[in-house]
């Protein structure tokens, strides 16, 4: 039998250490293509390029990897693997990262790395977005590399029940143990911004953002407990923003 195809992104760049890893372990297990962004795309989200060409490079980064590196989005770059790339062949499965910082909870909505496997999803790819607890580029990656084994193999082998699409976290612990995988829902948690307000040389005004992210649940069964506590987090995403539990209320309205 032919091996699956799989496709590999991200949105901190192609030069990132984290897609490298991604990499070498994706192709023990099948035919690896990379298109990924030129350059890092973190905090993207879903956006697309609409008002300036893309462009598409064949690059020799990843030994004996067919590989591309893309002027745009993550999302930009997993349609133009699926339309130019693959020529509208449709991937076995497709992964992203491994991003450097977690994704979980909210985080999901503003992360390039989750919207690039969610785009995948879209075309009914099984798609895994996987990232890291710790944003340094030298982080020590073969303890989340054993885990990315681990659920790509199980993924491969199973297949995703119910979903398309999983958000893996995987927690960096000063002592590298890792207690095992939880799977969990998306903790109930949230930014708390703030714009530090700066002055250029001419004058003029200028803001940097800065915030801290807290945890507004206490639930045992969310991913941000999971991390918290040492374990990889698994959580199935939906594509569906809908608030099902509001349609009776707002239908009760004279709107």
């Amino acid at each position: 039998m032919s091996r699956p195809t799989i496709l590999v992104t991200n949105d901190d760049g192609i030069t990132a250490p984290g897609i490298r890893a991604l990499v070498e372990v994706a192709s023990e297990f099948g035919e690896v293509i990379v298109v990924a962004p030129d350059s890092p795309q973190s905090g993207k989200g879903h956006a697309l390029t609409l008002e300036k060409p893309l462009r598409l490079k064949k690059v020799d980064i990843f030994d004996g990897i067919t590989a591309y590196k893309c002027t745009g989005t993550p999302v930009d770059c997993v349609k133009m693997a699926k339309d130019i790339v693959l020529n509208d062949r449709l991937a076995d499965l497709c992964v992203s990262g491994i991003n450097h910082g977690s994704n979980a909870s909210l985080n999901i909505i503003y992360s390039g790395t989750m919207s690039a496997a969610m785009e995948a999803s879209f075309e009914g790819i099984k798609s895994i977005g996987f990232s890291l607890t710790e944003f340094s580029h030298k982080a020590n990656l073969e303890p989340a590399k054993k885990y990315m084994r681990h659920i790509i193999k199980q993924i491969l082998e199973h297949g995703m029940p119910n979903t398309n699409l999983i958000n893996v976290n995987i927690p960096y612990p000063e002592d590298g143990n890792i207690k095992g995988v939880k799977v969990c829902r998306q903790a109930k948690a949230k930014w708390v911004e703030e714009y530090l307000e700066r002055e250029d040389p001419m004058g003029g005004k200028y803001y940097w953002l800065t915030g801290k992210f807290v945890n507004q649940d206490e639930g045992t069964d969310s991913d941000v407990w999971a991390l918290e506590n040492n374990y990889v987090s698994v959580v199935p995403a939906l594509h569906d923003l809908t608030d099902y539990n509001a349609i009776s209320g707002l239908k009760n309205l004279e709107l």
